[in-house]
């Protein structure tokens, strides 16, 4: 009688255990699909800071040095000779060895050219490295899916909103897909990524999400999936 009481008994304890392994395995099941997308959705996002990135080293590579501008020149294993100079007015700029050279209207890979054929005369085979550290005219980029994407100098006189200068750059391609529109920025060293609801700005009339930009700002619109 006893042996039959624990056996019923049993049966008991793992009838009331099967529902509970049902419910856990369907939370389980739900919860899968929820952190694929998860995960795809982050796949995506950092997709998106890339091509952001890359479009905006694309879009400095054809940047004009001007007057004003502080270059970074650096020429490899002859630290000594490594400079921060300041375009004059006149466009020129004085580096060791190479003197006085006009280096303005050039783009970046232009001037590294023309500085390491000075710097041969002196050196064999200089490989010359320049980087633009800070812009005379500040500029910010729009990139993505916008009619003419590209650099934006910004006004001296007031500061520009995500808003305006997607405006500037001939405003949303049908392909857009404006709510997912982001800032990259560099601040302190560190980066920034701040995403910018446009129908909050332009359909609750949010004027503060129409965050105002900063120097070297990149405003970044990616395509629509949909």
């Amino acid at each position: 009688m006893g042996k039959i009481f624990l056996f019923m008994a049993a049966l008991s304890l793992t009838a009331c255990a099967l529902p509970i392994k049902k419910d856990t395995i369907a939370k389980q099941s739900a919860q899968a699909p929820a952190a694929a997308t998860a995960r795809q959705q982050t796949e995506v996002e950092q997709n998106i800071l890339r091509t952001a990135l890359d479009l905006k080293a694309k879009t400095q590579l054809n940047y004009k040095i001007q007057p004003g501008d502080l270059l970074e020149i650096t020429v490899f294993k002859e630290a000594d000779m490594n400079r921060t100079v300041r375009i004059s007015g006149n466009g020129t700029a004085t580096f060791p060895l190479a003197g006085n050279i006009k280096l303005s209207d050039l783009t970046v890979p232009e001037a590294e050219t023309l500085l390491a054929e000075k710097l041969s005369e002196f050196l064999v085979k200089p490989q010359v490295t320049a980087f633009i550290k800070e812009y005379s005219n500040k500029q910010i980029y729009v990139l993505g899916e916008v009619k003419k994407p590209g650099s934006i100098t910004l006004p001296a006189e007031r500061s520009l909103t995500v808003l305006e200068a997607i405006t500037l750059a001939g405003g949303f391609t049908d392909l857009a897909a404006p709510d997912r529109t982001k800032v990259l920025r560099n601040s302190g060293g560190q980066n920034q990524n701040i995403q910018v609801e446009i129908s909050r700005i332009t359909k609750q009339g949010d004027k503060s999400a129409d965050i105002s930009l900063e120097p070297n700002d990149t405003v970044f619109i990616p395509q629509s999936f949909f």
